[in-house]
């Protein structure tokens, strides 16, 4: 008994390590974003690639990586990721270029992807039904708390010592994840031992999620990306017909014949549509137009994710006893109600009101994501929960990818690819209220979504698919 419990202590304690991990170096290089479009003389457009890029290529291998690691064992991958992610951390606090740059942040991805498809799947392994809400709220309240110190970290350490030093000093906390996910992180995990890996699954899956999410992105800028997201839609469906109809798929599609496991991943998919991308906007906003230094900027944004830190191990919890479906349909609805005043935003909006409006948005994002996550992982047997794992996480991260594209889309038309200068920051403006004004509306069609994966049910051996 000792002993299992020290496996849970320490199986929570590297995977909570990891989220906020992940969540920091996100968060704090929003702040960053004028001061590398400054050094590179880049256009915005060209910026919303530095976070674009890391999104895509986390979105693209997440399936699977969580399918590896349910054949190779769960530890093996979550340690390779964070291996990858210390690395390529590093290399970005020296990239030389925009073009470096996005390529360092295209192999954070990468190790990004490895972290998240299998974090879930080995709480999910380590613990029992019963314990699962609580651990994964401390799981998302460690994103949150990561969230919450990235803005100010970002911002003081951009500010005093530039952009490269956020870089650092997350490749700093990555060694440290590393260093004790190698040495306390005892055991292994496997959901598909012996099982044969899918190749040509993992090959047309990565190429057409590539295609698919970068043709949405450069829709107004490459007179090719139509093209391009045309050709990776094709292949998506010549991957959805391939999976079918293999023994051992990468995806097993038919895990979506679950109305909870499939609207609960809509849900979620939605959820992150509609509200990532609001750091990455509101740090321009706060930069650009209201003239803030990335330091105070930073400080403002820290309102939202403390909330959402405070909140989630409350409603993780409260998703043991009562429908997560009711608590992360009411999160959905303060959030749709959060993102209006944002699309009404004006040079001289009081500061005291947009903290007010971030806090509202953080008490919406607290009771949507725990609640969320513990459907999803509740909805299958323990065999399939690195696909869940995997599945959930890439729903987040495609969301997360589409909520850029949607900003960048927005803001080549409103700006084209110019680089900012005061001349565009009405257009900047307009093109920052507009995002919003979507978020709004695809927020509130998330409303429905959360409310039709109907109520939890008992998950019984043998109704899901071999």
């Amino acid at each position: 008994m000792v002993e299992d419990q020290s496996i849970k202590k320490y199986t929570l304690l590297a995977v909570t390590l990891a989220s906020f991990l992940t969540a920091i170096t996100g968060s704090a290089i929003n702040l960053a974003i004028p001061a590398i479009g400054n050094e590179f003389q880049s256009s915005t457009t060209s910026l919303s690639w530095v976070a674009t890029s890391y999104l895509l290529a986390c979105a693209a291998f997440l399936v699977p990586f969580g399918r590896l690691g349910d054949i190779v064992g769960r530890r093996k991958i979550f340690l390779l990721g964070v291996n990858v992610f210390f690395l390529s951390s590093l290399m970005c606090g020296f990239a030389w270029s925009m073009a470096s740059l996005i390529l360092f942040r295209i192999i954070q991805g990468i190790g990004a992807g490895m972290i998240f498809s299998t974090n879930m799947a080995i709480l999910t392994s380590v613990f029992s039904p019963q314990e699962r809400g609580r651990v994964f709220g401390i799981s998302v309240a460690a994103v949150y708390t990561g969230l919450s110190f990235g803005p100010a970290i970002g911002g003081f350490l951009n500010h005093q010592f530039g952009w490269q030093s956020i870089f650092i000093f997350t490749s700093i906390l990555a060694l440290i994840v590393v260093l004790f996910t190698a040495f306390g992180l005892k055991g292994e995990w496997h959901g598909a031992a012996g099982e044969k890996f899918d190749r040509v699954g993992s090959f047309l899956y990565v190429l057409g999620i590539t295609a698919f999410m970068y043709g949405i992105s450069a829709m107004t800028t490459s007179p090719a990306a139509k093209f391009v997201f045309l050709a990776g839609f094709i292949i998506l469906l010549v991957f959805g017909f391939y999976e079918v109809r293999i023994q051992h798929p990468i995806l097993y599609l038919s895990l979506f014949k679950n109305i909870t496991f499939a609207f609960s991943n809509l849900a979620a998919f939605i959820s992150y549509s509609a509200t990532f991308a609001l750091g990455f906007l509101l740090s321009l906003y706060l930069q650009e137009i209201q003239g803030y230094d990335s330091q105070v900027s930073g400080l403002i944004l820290l309102s939202q994710p403390v909330i959402m830190a405070l909140l989630s191990p409350f409603s993780g919890s409260l998703s043991d006893r009562i429908e997560p479906r009711v608590l992360a349909t009411l999160g959905m609805v303060i959030t749709t109600v959060g993102l209006i005043p944002l699309s009404f935003l004006t040079p001289s909006t009081p500061v005291w009101l947009l903290i007010l409006d971030l806090i509202f948005l953080g008490i919406g994002f607290a009771l949507f994501s725990s609640p969320n996550t513990h459907a999803v992982m509740s909805s299958v047997e323990i065999r399939y929960s690195g696909i869940a794992s995997s599945t959930l996480a890439t729903m987040r991260m495609t969301g997360q990818a589409v909520s850029m594209a949607i900003v960048t889309l927005i803001m080549s038309v409103y700006l084209g690819d110019a680089q900012l200068s005061p001349s565009l920051y009405g257009s900047l403006l307009t093109s920052t209220k507009t995002s919003f004004a979507v978020f709004a509306l695809i927020c509130f069609v998330g409303i429905f979504a959360s409310w039709a994966r109907g109520k939890k049910q008992p998950v019984q051996a043998g109704n899901q698919p071999l």
